[in-house]
């Protein structure tokens, strides 16, 4: 038996006599086609090394870092013009979150507050950035039902939004403050007339001061002592002496504010007694024919007839214009006003006037139906004259004394320019002694 054969007895010789076939000897041999290690149990690798891997196929051999083999390179990055992120760096956020509202948790940004790849945000329960209110009128539900929607959970529910009426007004309000008022005037009128010189005269005070401080936003300065007092005189000469006095009590106010205005410099004087006559003849001077109607034995249902008037024609206004306008009638003045409320009230107006002064006045069913008219289209543009100042002015109501009316002169648009109407026409067909 040769060296060889003792050396390997039996198990390898096939793979010995092919090593060396191959030129390799049997150290580096894998065992040929016989290898003795299939039978034997694999050795643990070292803690700390991952298994199937020795240190030899870990670590790249000395002998191939040596003879010049290259290592694939890496490929180069495309400039974004963008820097490139830590790997401890926040990801950029969005929404309110990137204004600094955004509540963290641990003092770390929130999972919402992350943008993903496409762009969006992802939806979080927790979610404390600002929504949209709900609208208080609520939407037509799948089933059909209206009602409320409820905010999601962990938001505030909407706040209740107040109901306006398509008036534009609160009616219940408007209607006892209107009542009020009728009461005043018509129980001085019917019990104590000579009281109802005090009720001109409080009305034109008022609405004199009404104008005078809606005037002086735009910096014109009307005199407020002697634009009131002349006024009250005004109306007091046209009560005790008829429209003759009217006219120079007109006169005087006027002269009497010129004289008061010298006082404060030449700054703005004709701005000042241009805005003192606009006051002077537009509240107390109309307001006295209410005064010289009065005065006659049937002056009470006179200023009866001319009241039911003004208050036909702003019913019948309302009430169709509230359920039939579409067509405005003066949309930079009065956007609310239409054509199908203004024929409400020439209608309401003429039919309401017609039996009044048929059962008052004695006065043909005919000439009841021109009186209606007439006051109607002047309370209309009366109405108009004053929605005009208030734009000039920029205003909306010339004060809030009256609950659900505005100002005094918000109630009295009307009737200034419906009383000397009235007053011609009176004087026409129902002629006094």
């Amino acid at each position: 038996m040769s060296e060889d054969d003792r050396r390997d007895p039996g198990y390898g010789s096939g793979a010995s006599a092919y090593s060396r076939l191959g030129g390799l000897d049997d150290a580096d041999a894998g065992g040929g086609f016989f290898a003795r290690g299939e039978d034997v149990e694999p050795p643990r690798p070292p803690r700390g090394q991952a298994p199937g891997r020795s240190e030899e196929t870990a670590r790249p051999s000395r002998s191939r870092r040596d003879s010049g083999a290259r290592a694939p390179q890496e490929q180069p990055r495309r400039d974004t013009g963008r820097p490139e992120p830590s790997a401890w760096e926040e990801p950029p956020r969005r929404g309110a979150a990137a204004r600094g509202d955004e509540p963290t948790r641990g003092g770390r940004p929130s999972r919402g507050q992350y943008e993903t790849p496409g762009g969006y945000e992802h939806p979080r329960a927790d979610d404390t950035a600002e929504r949209p209110a709900y609208p208080a009128e609520e939407q037509q539900s799948r089933g059909g039902r209206s009602g409320r929607r409820r905010a999601p959970a962990g938001e505030p529910a909407p706040l209740p939004v107040e109901r306006k009426s398509r008036a534009g007004r609160n009616v219940p309000v408007s209607i006892g403050v209107g009542i009020l008022l009728a009461a005043v005037v018509l129980g001085t009128l019917f019990f104590y007339k000579q009281a109802f010189l005090g009720v001109l005269i409080i009305a034109g005070a008022v609405g004199s001061w009404e104008l005078i401080r809606a005037i002086r936003t735009t910096g014109a300065q009307p005199p407020m002592v002697p634009v009131i007092g002349g006024g009250a005189v005004m109306i007091a000469l046209a009560w005790f002496s008829g429209l003759d006095a009217l006219s120079l009590g007109l006169l005087i106010a006027v002269l009497a504010t010129f004289v008061w205005r010298i006082g404060d410099g030449p700054e703005g004087y004709q701005r000042d007694m241009g805005a003192s006559a606009l006051i002077l003849a537009y509240v107390p001077f109309l307001l006295s024919f209410g005064a010289i109607m009065a005065t006659p034995d049937d002056g009470k249902w006179r200023i009866l007839c001319l009241l039911a008037a003004v208050v036909l024609s702003d019913t019948g206004g309302f009430v169709a214009g509230v359920f039939l306008g579409k067509h405005p009638m003066a949309p930079t003045i009065s956007p609310k006003k239409s054509w199908e409320g203004f024929a409400g009230s020439l209608i309401a107006t003429a039919l309401g006037s017609s039996a009044l002064l048929y059962f008052l006045l004695d006065v043909d069913l005919w000439k009841g139906l021109v009186f209606g008219l007439a006051v109607s289209i002047a309370c209309v543009l009366g109405d108009l004259a004053e929605s005009l100042l208030k734009r000039d002015l920029g205003i909306k109501d010339m004060s809030n004394l009256l609950p659900g009316h505005g100002g005094m002169m918000d109630r009295l648009d009307s009737i200034v320019f419906a009383l000397p109407t009235a007053y011609v026409l009176l004087s026409v067909l129902v002629p006094t002694a």
